[in-house]
Parts: structure tokens; C-alpha cells; sequence
């Protein structure tokens, strides 16, 4: 069984992702359950500037947006709702729309990146009483920039012991020493291997065993075939996953990565 937490659905800026790709590059490699994200809520590019807001959707609507999307196949997709760190916080009605769909809603996401916001400012922190009210683990990128590195998440973290949180990337674009070394620090943090290269995986079960884990893509952020090639033609790094790391940890270690910590703990049943 494999389960990808880290996926998403959108198309804003250079991204297009629609939830069919991702459906049927889950068929085709043997993925059986996904977590997504819409990133229609991104609210500022690769490069700093703000999206217009006629580019971007307003929470809410993103929100219910991924509820449709994931309604269509509930055994197989389920979503991570998209906070607009920078610009909005939950409301009446954002609240309600959990509360209504907890049952296909399965943690928080944001993109600290993408919001110019760190996971650790007074901005997160109705999100966070939003994720202990309804027991949603707050899945967050990491890296790209300042605001966006693994420490803010694990002051996070820290701050807030009852919340569980996941570090996408492990800090992207780095050799992920420092997410390393804050993964075996707190209980409640969690990494995610998502662009993350084979040997940082194999580190981290080594130090700290392997539940601290878990399997994420990105897919289809290269197109249907993400989890094939990139986008240059060359084998994905997922093949890695799927194939050469089996010889490298035991049959144990290797469920739990990919698919036995995912359904502990988003509480996925299948």
C-alpha cells in the first residue's frame, strides 16, 4: 500500500494540476490514497510579487473547491485545506465547512513560501486553534526562503505540543541538515520526503527510527507521469522510493514511511 501526503489539485501561476492527472497517476503507479492541496491559494509568486487577486481565490471558496474535488473519489483523495497565512484567518464559516467535511478533511496546509508568512507569527495562530479543535495535523512546506525554513516550524511546533506538524521538503533546495536535526526534537514533528533525496529518508530512520516519516510527492507538479520522470526527461527521484529503497531499510520501516504513518496520523481508514 502506498499513501502520498503531499499532492495537490490548481492552476495559479506556472502550476496546472487538475485532480484527474493526479488520479490517474495514482492508478498507474500504484498509489492508493492521496492528500491534497489546492494551490489556488497561493498568495505571492516565486518571486515575492503578490498574485492579483482575480489569479487567486479567496479561502473559503478554496476550501469548498477541494470538498467537491475530493467528493468525487473519497476512497481515494482527501484534502489538506489551504490557509492564506498572509492575507485572511478562519471564520465563522470556513470553520463550519470543516466541521461539515471532517470526514474527507484531513489536516491543515500551508505554504509559508507562497504566503510570505512563517508558521511561527501571530497570524498561524487562529489556524492553530482551528487544527486542535478538530485534531487536523498542520502540514507545512519548508525552504525557499527565510520565513519558510524548518525553524519557524519547530518553534511551531514546540509552542503548540498537542498539534502534530509535518515538514514538507525538509527544508527544499538544502542538504536538510538542519530539519534533520529538528525532526528528533520534538515528538510532535514529522518530515516528509517530498524532493527529499533518498539518503536524508535513510538518515532519518536511522537516528530516530521510522516513525518519523512519511511519503510525499508533490504530484502531479510535473504532469501525470510526475512520479516517473521530471520535467527533463530524467527518472524521478520517486522511482528511488518505490524501488531502490526497498533494499535499504527493512520491510517494516519501509510500510511505515509509506503508508503506516500516514494513517496514524491523519486517521486514515482503509
Amino acid at each position: 500500500m502506498i499513501i502520498d501526503s503531499h499532492a495537490h489539485i490548481g492552476k495559479i501561476l506556472k502550476f496546472n494540476m487538475k485532480t484527474e492527472e493526479l488520479l490517474y497517476s495514482m492508478e498507474k503507479y500504484d498509489v492508493d490514497f492521496s492528500l491534497f492541496s489546492n494551490i489556488e491559494g497561493a498568495e505571492f509568486s516565486h518571486s515575492g510579487i503578490k498574485v492579483p487577486f482575480f489569479l487567486t481565490k479567496k479561502q473559503n471558496k478554496l476550501l469548498k473547491n477541494s470538498i467537491a474535488e475530493a467528493r468525487k473519489a473519497p476512497d481515494k483523495l482527501g484534502v489538506l485545506v489551504w490557509c492564506k497565512l498572509h492575507s485572511e484567518s478562519p471564520d465563522n464559516e470556513f470553520r463550519q465547512l470543516i466541521k461539515d467535511n471532517r470526514d474527507i478533511i484531513y489536516g491543515l496546509k500551508f505554504h509559508p513560501f507562497h504566503s510570505l508568512t512563517s508558521p511561527d507569527s501571530d497570524n498561524a495562530e487562529p489556524f492553530y486553534e482551528l487544527a486542535e479543535e478538530f485534531n487536523l495535523p498542520v502540514v507545512s512546506h519548508t525552504g525557499g526562503c527565510e520565513l519558510a525554513m524548518s525553524e519557524h516550524l519547530y518553534r511551531a511546533a514546540e509552542k503548540h505540543p498537542d498539534i502534530n506538524f509535518v515538514m514538507v521538503h525538509m527544508d527544499l533546495g538544502t542538504d536538510n541538515r538542519d530539519a534533520l536535526e529538528y525532526l528528533g526534537m520534538l515528538p510532535n514533528l514529522y518530515g516528509d520526503t517530498t524532493w527529499v533525496p533518498i539518503k536524508t529518508t535513510v538518515e532519518a530512520i536511522r537516528r530516530y527510527g521510522s516513525k518519523k516519516m512519511l511519503f510525499g510527492t508533490d504530484n502531479p507538479i510535473d504532469g501525470k507521469d510526475t512520479l516517473l520522470t521530471n520535467k527533463t526527461g530524467d527518472r524521478s527521484i520517486y522511482q528511488e522510493y518505490f524501488n531502490e529503497l526497498r533494499d535499504m531499510i527493512t520491510p517494516d520501516e519501509y510500510d511505515d514511511l509509506m503508508y503506516r504513518n500516514a494513517q496514524k496520523l491523519f486517521g486514515i481508514k482503509m
